[in-house]
């Protein structure tokens, strides 16, 4: 049983969950996150969209059991090593897809619609659109998008035009710098994927830059944008656009330099210098949006 249950938190990757804290993000930038209802409703689509997003994670693996194989991390997951039955990973996604539908049922219409469109758009990209290049970064960073959204609808807070451009550039970079890994790894011979032979490594080196460029600039727009001064109350919130700048940069080192971002989420939790630069950025935010006001 404890074997099992190990496969299973294998399976469903609850070191992935961190993504979902997109969920948050809406009420954290419209300064709402000490409200405690509407801290609870956040709370509430984030837990649904975990439940959501392990589905997904355990539908690719039984998608790709067979590719995975060939990859030199991915062969270790319950699925590809022979460790855990197809069947017990069916039961599994189906009790997680309707836990999260419920949970999601439970907040308002809005977020189950959210949360069976991002399962059916999975459940499109497993079975073939992630084989089309670009198409499955795309799908990526629509993914992102809709935990965003998630978040709106979870807690009544509108999404702003800033906020669903940032969030889709940075699910571009993530995705492209994801490609990237995955496109080292294969010139070693293990070629895992579809997707990748629409890409080279040029065109995923220039098109990082790209969008790192433009979020960059996006950014400091945001920053400097009226509507958001005004809402904050303070002009000084480009400050916090340094942070980002060394963010960013520091994520290209670790993509085009150390060739460590195969895995976007596993270079966050273990590279401690984007780890500082975040929690500097989010400090940053929190003295503008709330401790400020209390002083």
């Amino acid at each position: 049983m404890a074997q099992l249950f190990r496969q299973i938190l294998m399976l469903i990757r609850p070191e992935h969950w961190v993504k979902n804290l997109f969920v948050f993000i809406p009420a954290f930038f419209a300064a709402k996150l000490t409200d405690v209802p509407v801290l609870f409703a956040a709370i509430s689509g984030f837990l649904s969209f975990c439940l959501i997003a392990s589905a997904v994670y355990t539908l690719n693996d039984l998608a790709d059991a067979a590719e995975d194989r060939n990859h030199p991390d991915k062969c270790k997951r319950p699925l590809a090593s022979g460790a855990m039955r197809p069947s017990q990973a069916m039961v599994v996604l189906v009790v997680l897809l309707l836990g999260g539908t419920a949970l999601a049922a439970s907040i308002n219409w809005e977020a189950l619609l959210i949360a069976l469109l991002y399962f059916t758009i999975n459940l499109f990209y497993s079975f073939g659109l992630k084989h089309i290049a670009i198409i499955d970064i795309a799908l990526i960073g629509l993914g992102f998008l809709l935990r965003v959204f998630m978040g709106g609808v979870s807690t009544g807070v509108s999404v702003s035009q800033w906020l669903i451009v940032l969030t889709f550039l940075i699910a571009l970079i993530l995705g492209l710098a994801k490609r990237r890994g995955e496109y080292v790894i294969a010139t070693n011979g293990l070629n895992f994927r579809k997707a990748l032979e629409g890409y080279n490594m040029p065109f995923l080196d220039a098109s990082m830059v790209v969008c790192s460029t433009v979020a960059i600039v996006a950014y400091i727009m945001y920053c400097f944008s009226p509507e958001v001064t005004t809402r904050i109350g303070s002009d000084k919130i480009f400050y916090t656009s340094f942070f980002v700048v060394l963010g960013v940069l520091r994520y290209l080192q670790l993509t085009l330099v150390y060739n460590k971002t195969e895995s976007p989420t596993r270079a966050l939790l273990r590279d401690a210098f984007l780890q500082i630069v975040l929690l500097m950025w989010i400090g940053a935010f929190c003295w503008l949006l709330y401790m400020r006001k209390w002083m």
